[in-house]
């Protein structure tokens, strides 16, 4: 233990009297001399010249490399050149394998041994300020201290410098400052308060990540004051509205080629609400039309609460016409996921006399919905994962008959986008709904649903049912950030209990998608048919869509 402790005292023992008589010097100079000196390390081994401002720097870098585990540091040389002084040292070897004796504080703190050997003593003091950086300590430091060797190793004692403990305590928005301030308070009920550690910064960074409104232009930045922790969020608004046009090709019950199509507009964040107005029309090869209105103002009041309106009225050629109204409020679980109730008005009118299979009826009544989205960070698709579900408790009155009747309604809509490896991915995505009463429905208040965004292979709106399901599977391989191609199949059932039918159905096709300078083109062949039946070429159906944002 002698032997050992006059090796530290013959290694370690010059530098600090190296300190002090740079200190001398620096005073012997500034006193005598007007000029100002220059020093100069430089290092034996590498040759690297290193300037500082003055003596005391000198020794203070020559102390640091201990912290680096160069625990035997040698001064070699001081040369005066002009008013230039040159120190020549000699880092010795490095030893990042060591014995280690912790501190009491990191023990108790982190639950390790007290003393240990490592084989990679940067490791271990990274992982120790790892742990007190997670815990809110943001400018802890970890201090090495030479305290001998052991079998030819020297042993380190490791003491932690913690300073204060760091808290979130707000938020500074710049750029585009004009959104809603209860965005801004979910924020800071989110995190307000909250440890400063990478956890949460990288909580705060998705709540931005693929927002529908707005970005940001870049990191969140910090900024640390004795007393405070301010998080400056610097955002850009995105450009939300959109157009999407779709145009397809196919024949009808009569085996007749037909047109039609789908348009669809959205205004969004117009008036920096981040509300919505969307313009939806569609007309189907059966001569039918789709016409909704639907608005959503997010934060009434600056609250949590939201409104949402939408209007519905679909009318098959000359034979009868639905009216639906469905106002709705709801509430922001968080950003992706709301809660809500809505009332449902429902008329529908039988214009052609000679039409028998519909009747005239009114329809009032409450329902409960869920919604989900999770925005996807790929441009090319429309979310990564999509949720609705919801149910409604309707009374109905069929006006000529004079009988009134309880009715129950299921709904639900799921889709994921699943990375299998690199750029090949799956969708996954299925629908469903179910309406349930004590007597028969009339064929137009059944369900419609088949098409471009459902059941593909069939014309829109072709199939009734009062309860279906679908599910498919979609491969979509990525081509780059600017295509994709895919193949896809679907199977569902449905069940038209007015004309006595459970028909299982299928659909196959495949597509390709790709961007030009005015928005995302889709191009896609499609075809559906009951399974039994054979399959025709001439019901292949063909779409070409344009979605484009502005």
């Amino acid at each position: 233990m002698k032997q050992e402790k006059n090796m530290f005292i013959a290694k370690f023992l010059p530098i600090k009297i190296f300190s002090f008589c740079m200190v001398v010097m620096l005073c012997c100079c500034t006193f005598f001399k007007a000029q100002k000196k220059q020093y100069f390390l430089i290092d034996t081994e590498t040759k690297v010249k290193k300037k500082v401002k003055d003596s005391l720097s000198a020794a203070k870098f020559l102390d640091s490399l201990a912290q680096s585990n160069y625990f035997f540091t040698e001064l070699k040389d001081v040369k005066l050149k002009g008013d230039s002084t040159l120190i020549y040292y000699d880092k010795g070897k490095n030893f990042n394998e060591s014995y280690v004796s912790l501190s009491d504080s990191i023990v108790h703190q982190l639950k390790l041994e007290k003393e240990f050997f490592t084989k990679n003593l940067d490791s271990v003091k990274q992982n120790i300020s790892k742990k007190y950086i997670d815990d809110g300590f943001a400018f802890s430091r970890i201090k090495s201290k030479f305290k001998g060797q052991k079998k030819g190793y020297p042993v380190v004692e490791l003491e932690i410098n913690k300073n204060n403990k760091r808290t979130i305590d707000g938020f500074v928005v710049k750029g585009y400052t004009k959104i809603p301030k209860r965005f801004i308070k979910n924020l800071d009920k989110d995190f307000k308060g909250k440890t400063y550690d990478e956890k949460n910064l990288i909580a705060i960074n998705k709540n931005f990540l693929s927002h529908p409104f707005i970005s940001l232009e870049r990191q969140p930045q910090t900024l640390f004051t004795k007393d405070s922790t301010q998080i400056y969020l610097f955002m850009e608004k995105k450009k939300t509205n959109s157009f999407d046009g779709v145009i397809g090709f196919g024949n009808d019950k009569k085996d007749k080629f037909t047109l039609n199509g789908t348009l669809n507009v959205n205004f969004k964040n117009m008036f920096n609400g981040f509300e919505t107005l969307n313009l939806y029309w569609q007309r189907n090869p059966d001569k039918g039309q789709t016409f909704d209105l639907q608005s959503d103002i997010p934060y009434l009041f600056s609250s949590n609460v939201g409104l949402n309106m939408k209007v519905n009225i679909f009318r098959q050629d000359s034979t009868f016409a639905n009216v639906k109204a469905l106002p709705a409020f709801y509430y922001h679980i968080n950003n992706r996921q709301r809660i809500g109730f809505r009332g449902t008005f429902e008329s529908s009118t039988i214009i052609d006399s000679l039409y028998t299979q519909g009747k005239d009826y009114n329809k009032k009544g409450i329902g409960i919905f869920f919604d989900m989205t999770e925005p996807s960070d790929i441009d090319l698709f429309l979310y990564k994962s999509k949720l609705n579900v919801g149910y409604d408790f309707l009374a109905t009155k069929y006006t000529l008959e004079n009988i009134d009747s309880k009715q129950n309604q299921f709904y639900f809509f799921g889709e994921y986008n699943y990375n299998i490896k690199g750029n090949h991915f799956l969708n996954i995505k299925g629908e469903g709904a179910m309406m349930d009463s004590k007597i028969d429905f009339s064929a137009n208040e059944l369900y419609r649903f088949g098409g471009w965004n459902s059941l593909r292979g069939f014309n829109e709106n072709s199939l009734a049912a009062d309860f279906f399901y679908y599910a498919g599977l979609e491969y979509r391989y990525l081509i780059g950030n600017q295509a994709f191609f895919d193949v896809f199949g679907q199977y569902g059932q449905l069940n038209n209990k007015s004309l006595n039918v459970k028909p299982k159905l299928y659909s196959v096709g495949l597509g390709f998608n790709f961007f030009i300078p005015i928005g995302l083109m889709s191009f896609q062949l499609s075809n559906g048919n009951e399974f039994g039946n054979p399959f025709k070429f001439n019901d292949i159906k063909i779409h070409w869509g344009i979605l484009s944002r502005f």
